[in-house]
């Protein structure tokens, strides 16, 4: 049974930058793909970045060219920098897994941008 873990959220003002982090622990098989996903008040749950065995990343077009999701696969550890936050960025940050074929979520983080 995998753990995530998120850690990182919190409240910026309009441009500025957060770093989430998500820590994977009890993988069985490997875990190839990770991912971010993130739920605003009152929407579904969305698609915001992902990585593929720890080098292929694909981003939403709304977070394209501003936020940037990494791994450092010796520490089984998830990364996303966010820059440029917009007020639309306020959600729940989720982190997502694969460990062969089980998908596992955290429990998200909080993000809100706001001035």
């Amino acid at each position: 049974q995998v753990q995530l873990v998120e850690s990182g959220g919190g409240s910026v003002q309009p441009g500025g930058s957060l770093r989430l982090t998500c820590a994977a622990s009890g993988s069985r098989f490997s875990i190839n793909a990770m991912a971010w996903y993130r739920q605003a008040p009152g929407k579904q749950r969305e698609f915001v970045a992902t990585i593929i065995q720890g080098r292929t990343t694909d981003y939403a077009d709304s977070v394209k060219g501003r936020f940037t999701i990494s791994r450092d696969n010796a520490k089984n550890t998830l990364y996303l920098r966010m820059d440029n936050l917009k007020p639309e960025g306020t959600a729940v940050y989720y982190c997502n897994a694969f460990d062969g074929p089980y998908e596992y979520w955290g429990e998200g983080t909080q993000v809100t941008v706001s001035s």
